[in-house]
């Protein structure tokens, strides 16, 4: 039994996560960097994703060329992968209980999202989850240096809503994006005990 997500009722701003956070788009990334590092004879397993889920794709193409000494343009590896993803985002589907939130608190709290992804797929992913009117802030891997763990990407989140750190509440999956959250001195709830994770898993 899946139980129910709510806000805390202390928050005074909202900041959300995007990828398995507003919309399950988990499945779609894993297997676009799964075939993408298939070509480059790398096996791409579901705890490496899990190791780097939050990460921006530029610095996770160098983190796997590094790792496994591989011969490739980091660049040009990480324009497949982003390509690959936007030709199947459209199977992902909107985490419900995220988006129930967002939808209740839209006008009646400040909310912005806090990605590791580019503003362009983000917005994108937005659109697919039905929440893009929700949202005037996007913080996005261009945004900022630091990302991940880090808390600058929540931290510029929290500015651009003009909300003190402290009274923010930020929903995330990745473990990276939880201990971004704590560093900013930010509350935080895992969404994962939410919906079902269906990372591995074929479309």
């Amino acid at each position: 039994m899946i139980k129910e997500l709510t806000k805390n009722p202390h928050a005074k701003g909202l900041i959300f996560d995007i990828d398995g956070t507003i919309c399950d788009t988990m499945p779609v990334h894993y297997i676009a960097w799964r075939q993408t590092a298939a070509e480059q004879g790398i096996d791409f397993t579901t705890e490496l994703f899990l190791e780097v889920t939050g990460i921006p794709a530029l610095q996770t193409s160098q983190y796997l060329k590094d790792k496994f000494d591989a011969d490739f343009d980091v660049i040009e590896f990480t324009r497949l992968k982003e390509e690959r993803f936007e030709q199947n985002m459209h199977k992902a589907r909107p985490i419900e209980p995220v988006v129930k939130i967002i939808r209740e608190n839209k006008g009646k709290l400040p909310m912005a999202c806090g990605t590791g992804g580019s503003q362009y797929l983000a917005w994108k992913t937005l659109e697919i989850a039905g929440v893009k009117d929700c949202f005037e802030h996007v913080v996005a891997a261009e945004d900022v240096i630091n990302h991940k763990p880090f808390p600058d990407t929540f931290l510029k989140a929290a500015e651009l809503i003009g909300v003190p750190p402290s009274d923010c509440e930020v929903f995330e999956d990745g473990e990276l994006g939880l201990q971004a959250a704590t560093s900013a001195g930010m509350m935080c709830v895992d969404v994962k005990p939410y919906y079902e994770v269906t990372i591995g898993q074929e479309l």
